[in-house]
């Protein structure tokens, strides 16, 4: 078996099922399995899954332990030489997994592989990126000043969205929405299974941080397009606790890389000061006109 895919359902059962049926209907190029679980689901019964795809191999959890957890039981059953961790608002329209294996095998020195994502208006998502720095959030929050350098060597410096995203790149990691990587990989982390301290949101960053400390690369492949619905709430209150989930995890991240010293303290400062500001500013434009910003 070349490739597990691993796709996890809480909730979402619509969506879960349009993400299998566009993995059966054009993965090709590859023998696949699809292993499915559902985290403790109060949607349905996830046996609904079995009766409508009986070619996957379904997994229960009794509790919902969140995203890294449930793809660690998952992986726990998985056969693939590659394990592909598919999220459920994915749809492929082509076969994506059999050109992201190809191209995994043509660079062995990537340790972790992304593809190129589009939400369904057809807008770029940007999924390859830098992890954070002070000269990132400096540059960042100035940014007329990486404006001012050559389209190459600002992507290069920036990616995220400073970068089209039509050419490919190693980067410092990838969302975790489309995310491939050799069995052999787990192996070498620590534990031998996926990092699972976060609940939910950061993972695929605190994983490509403990891939990259293996010698190993982070590929993003434009290859292959696929759609990420990632929706996300249109509660206001609900966001800010999002963006403050991700920023206490940010941390955390940091504290990991660069310990915890002088540089942490000051991107600390700098990312905080920013981060929340930002976040004001949404929350005050969402009372006078009601829209979102993201």
């Amino acid at each position: 078996m070349k490739v597990s895919v691993i796709i996890i359902n809480y909730n979402t059962r619509q969506l879960t099922s349009d993400c299998i049926q566009s993995v059966i209907k054009y993965t090709a190029g590859c023998t696949y399995e699809i292993i499915l679980v559902d985290n403790a689901s109060s949607e349905c019964d996830p046996e609904i899954f079995s009766a409508q795809f009986p070619s996957i191999k379904l997994i229960k959890s009794t509790i919902n332990g969140g995203f890294a957890y449930g793809n660690n039981l998952g992986i726990e059953q998985a056969v693939g030489e590659y394990i592909l961790l598919l999220n459920s608002d994915t749809i492929l329209q082509e076969d994506s997994i059999g050109k992201s294996v190809a191209a995994m095998e043509m660079h062995p020195e990537a340790g972790v592989l992304g593809c190129r994502m589009v939400f369904p208006d057809g807008k770029i998502q940007y999924t390859a990126r830098r992890f954070r720095s002070i000269s990132w959030e400096l540059l960042d929050l100035f940014r007329f000043i990486p404006m001012l350098m050559p389209y190459k060597r600002r992507s290069r410096k920036m990616l995220g969205k400073y970068f089209s995203h039509d050419e490919p790149v190693f980067c410092d990691w990838l969302n975790g929405a489309f995310f491939l990587f050799p069995r052999k990989v787990l192996k070498e982390l620590p534990g031998k299974k996926l990092d699972d301290r976060f609940f939910m949101y950061g993972e695929d960053q605190l994983w490509c941080e403990q891939i990259s400390q293996l010698g190993y690369s982070c590929l993003f492949f434009p290859g292959t397009t696929i759609i990420h619905i990632n929706s996300g709430s249109t509660d206001i209150a609900k966001q800010i606790r999002l963006r403050k989930t991700m920023m206490k995890h940010e941390l955390k991240i940091m504290q990991l890389r660069k310990g915890k010293g002088l540089y942490y303290y000051i991107f600390k400062m700098i990312f905080t000061v920013k981060e929340s500001t930002r976040n004001f500013i949404k929350s005050i434009i969402f009372r006078l006109t009601g829209r979102l910003m993201k």
